[in-house]
Formats: C-alpha cells, sequence, structure tokens
C-alpha cells in the first residue's frame, strides 16, 4: 500500500517551504515536503542571500497583495525569531521619454488608487537625497520608504525550521518522478516509492516544466539563465543599508537593481531578463565575468563609488509564463491539487503564497483575489497568447486597486 498523507507538498524552496508552515497553522495533519536536493540546497531560487521586497508594481492584481505580503513575514520573523526583513526603503529610477519612465508612470497611477505613500524625486532632489548617484537632468525618482532587503535562504530556513517543529515532514534528497491525478487524491512517485495524498500542493520553481504534463498543463514556460554580481569596494560604508536603498534602474533597455551591503562585504546588482534562455538540463550554477563586465559597467557610470572588483558572480533561474504573470491556482476538475509559478519575480510575496496555497487546499477558498493568476486567464490558457513577458497594466481610467 503506498504510504499516505493529508497533503503532499512538491518543492522545499520559498514558496513549498511557505506552504508548509501556513498548512501547519490551518491545522492540517500528516503533511509531507519533497525536495530534490538537500534542505536548504544552493541551487534553487533562494540561493544567495537577498532579495528586493517592494510595492512598486504597475499591476494593481500585485500592490493590493503587498499588505497582506507584509503581514505574513511578520508573523513568520515573530514565530523563527530571525529577523527577515531589513527596511532600506526602495529608488526607482527612469529617464523622461524612455520605455522605464512609462513603466514608472504605471506604478505610480497603481499606488496612487491604492494610498501606497512614496516621494517623486526631479534629478536635482536624487543627487541631493542620494549623493551616490550620477544621474543626467532627466532622470527622475521615486522612493518608496517600505521597501528593503528581504534575506531569501532566512525565510527558507524560517518556515522550514517552524513548520518541522509543528510536525511536518521533510524529505531531502527525494525528487519526483511523476504524478497521477485520482479523483479522490494523488499518487506521487518518487525514488522512495509511490506516496498517496489527500491533497498535493506544487511549488517546484523552475523544475515545474518537468511535471506539467502529469499535471495536464501545456502553457508555455519559459527559463532564462540570469545572474547577479558582488562588487567591493574602499567606500562600502557609504552603502550601508542605513545608508542607501534598494533600487531599481529602468532603462530605455535594459532594467538593472541593486541592493547595500548585505550578506557579503560588498554591493550587489543584477540585470533583470537578460534573456539568456536555456532548458531546464542546461543551467549552470556559476556566472560569468562577461556579464560581470556589464554590470561593473553600470556602476562606474551611476554608482562609481561602488565600483570596486567583483568579489562573486552567482546564477539563478527565471521561470515565466508569457505575461510573466504569476499561476496560483487549483486545476480544472481536481480542487485538491494547487499550483504554483512565481515567473521570476515571486521571492517577495513567497510567504503570502504559500499561505494561499494552503487555504486552497484546506479551506478550498482564499480571501485574496486571485483571479489574474488563474490557470483559465489568456496567457495562459490559450496557446497563441504573444509572449511579452510582461505583466499587463490597467489604463489610467480604470485602473483598480482596492
Amino acid at each position: 500500500m503506498p504510504q499516505a498523507y493529508s497533503h503532499i507538498v512538491v518543492g522545499g524552496g520559498t514558496v513549498g517551504s511557505a506552504a508548509a508552515y501556513w498548512l501547519s497553522q490551518r491545522g492540517a495533519e500528516r503533511v509531507l515536503v519533497l525536495e530534490q536536493f538537500d534542505l536548504l540546497h544552493p541551487f534553487g531560487s533562494f540561493g544567495d542571500h537577498s532579495r528586493i521586497i517592494r510595492r512598486v508594481y504597475p499591476s494593481a492584481d500585485y500592490v493590493r497583495l503587498t499588505d497582506a505580503m507584509f503581514a505574513a513575514w511578520h508573523q513568520v520573523e515573530q514565530e523563527s525569531g530571525l529577523p527577515l526583513i531589513t527596511t532600506t526603503g526602495g529608488l526607482d529610477l527612469a529617464e523622461e521619454g524612455t520605455r522605464g519612465a512609462q513603466y514608472v508612470a504605471n506604478a505610480r497611477r497603481v499606488m496612487d488608487q491604492a494610498g501606497v505613500s512614496y516621494d517623486s524625486l526631479s534629478a536635482e532632489e536624487l543627487r541631493a537625497r542620494f549623493p551616490q548617484w550620477q544621474v543626467s537632468d532627466e532622470t527622475f525618482g521615486l522612493f518608496q520608504p517600505d521597501a528593503g532587503v528581504l534575506d531569501i535562504r532566512r525565510t527558507v530556513s524560517a518556515h522550514t525550521s517552524v513548520a518541522q517543529s509543528a510536525g511536518v515532514e521533510f524529505r531531502g534528497n527525494c525528487a519526483v518522478f511523476g504524478i497521477d491525478l485520482q479523483n479522490d487524491g494523488v499518487v506521487v512517485r518518487t525514488a522512495d516509492g509511490a506516496i498517496h495524498a489527500e491533497n498535493l500542493l506544487v511549488a517546484a520553481g523552475s523544475w515545474m516544466g518537468e511535471l506539467m504534463e502529469d499535471l495536464g498543463l501545456s502553457f508555455t514556460l519559459t527559463l532564462s539563465q540570469e545572474q547577479v554580481s558582488y562588487f567591493s569596494s574602499s567606500k562600502l560604508s557609504e552603502f550601508t543599508p542605513d545608508k542607501h536603498p534598494v533600487w531599481i534602474y529602468h532603462g530605455a533597455e535594459d532594467t538593472y537593481y541593486g541592493f547595500p551591503v548585505y550578506g557579503e562585504a560588498a554591493t550587489k546588482l543584477g540585470r533583470d531578463m537578460r534573456s539568456r534562455f536555456i532548458a531546464s538540463k542546461d543551467r549552470v550554477f556559476t556566472g560569468d565575468s562577461v556579464e560581470g563586465e556589464l554590470l561593473a559597467d553600470f556602476l562606474r557610470q551611476h554608482l562609481p563609488a561602488s565600483a570596486g572588483p567583483a568579489l562573486m558572480h552567482r546564477t539563478c533561474v527565471y521561470d515565466m509564463t508569457p505575461d510573466r504573470g504569476f499561476v496560483l491556482d487549483t486545476l480544472p476538475g481536481h480542487p485538491h491539487v494547487a499550483v504554483f509559478n512565481g515567473a521570476g519575480h515571486a521571492a517577495k510575496f513567497g510567504s503570502i503564497m504559500g499561505q494561499i496555497l494552503a487555504d486552497l487546499t484546506t479551506a478550498g477558498s482564499t480571501e485574496h483575489d486571485i483571479s489574474a493568476m488563474s490557470l483559465s486567464r489568456p496567457a495562459v490558457s490559450d496557446p497563441e497568447y504573444p509572449i511579452t513577458f510582461a505583466l499587463e497594466t490597467e489604463p489610467a481610467e480604470s485602473a483598480v486597486a482596492d
């Protein structure tokens, strides 16, 4: 007879560990988490120290989740005793007349309707407030005080440890080879044999593609190999979290993002969506100096005081839907099976995503509006939907941010 559980969670990373934690909070018993690598392994999207947590989004569907996002993290901080968020404020920059300027304008409009506070900054005000920056006179900024650094590795440790103490079983080095959907549950086939559960939660990150056929899913999932680099400097004291915020520079062509000194004696930055498209088997876990030099050049141009020698390069993989929106839903005809895909920007929402997955498979519903993340939306259900990797934004006259 197969082993039996009330819930199986596939994936022990950011969202999978969060789902396990929230299942324990919701009173679920006999919960099993299956992770193909060691627990807290370095190969997933939660590798490295830091992710940006922010409210600045051009879509109300994400902005309206940010109150619950922060509340979920604060609960985990209190239960685990670990500080997970370092508040630095967040700076978004762009030059007038560019694609980046439109992104910032859309985000500002949505936040206005949601009542999110921020400061608008001219180029002169930017230089005065953050003298580390060298920007053109056409540059403008938006400073949002709630943003900061989310310690992503700590979040997985915290969710996992508290869930384990509540009785959740975590099984590392146990890859899932297949899933058999049944009307009254699922059978998950693993190296340890077949395991039966009444409910299934799939949060397999960039490995989700290997399970999609068994789940009856066929939407396009594109993988992009990304890189961040750390740079040491003789002026690191100018970039401590109390002196310099997390930031995103929305350029005419590329978007760069960065962090103050955190986790390493260096500042960290990356280029969002560099479009190094790969198959899952082709992923690499070391960065390269070519991308590193491109990032160093950005620092020399805009943050020269932090432009020192490269300390290290690290990689991760974005797993993206055509519109780069999340997938958060139960399977049609199988309400006991919930799936999640984070489209390369889910870390900040990790705990609330796990909470929603837990609610869908315990209460059968969630208090949050996740309709924009459904499996039935055109970007997921229509095979002809154009691949834009861009979240839809609301026109000014109909923007919704309740």
